[in-house]
C-alpha cells in the first residue's frame, strides 16, 4: 500500500508538473505568427542556443537585432524589446 501511495505522488507530480511547464512555455513563446515571423532569424543567428530555452534566445535575437528580418524585429518591439 505504501509503494501504491508513492507511486500515484510521483505520477501526480510528474502530471502537474508537466501541465505547469506546458502552460510556461504557451505564455513565452508568442503567438504562431510571432515565432513564424522569427523562426528564420531563430535558424539564422540562434542555432546554438536554441536549446537553451526562450530568454537565451530572446537575448540573442537582440544581440543580432541589426542582422534580423524587419517582421522579427517588429515582433520583439510589439512585447516591448
Amino acid at each position: 500500500m505504501r509503494k501504491f501511495l508513492l507511486a500515484l505522488t510521483l505520477l501526480s507530480l510528474a502530471a502537474s508538473s508537466g501541465a505547469l511547464a506546458q502552460q510556461q512555455q504557451q505564455q513565452r513563446s508568442g503567438t504562431a505568427d510571432e515565432q513564424k515571423a522569427c523562426s528564420r532569424d531563430v535558424q539564422k543567428h540562434c542555432r546554438p542556443v536554441i536549446d537553451q530555452g526562450d530568454f537565451t534566445i530572446l537575448a540573442c535575437l537582440k544581440e543580432h537585432r541589426s542582422k534580423i528580418s524587419a517582421a522579427c524585429d517588429q515582433v520583439l518591439k510589439n512585447n516591448g524589446q
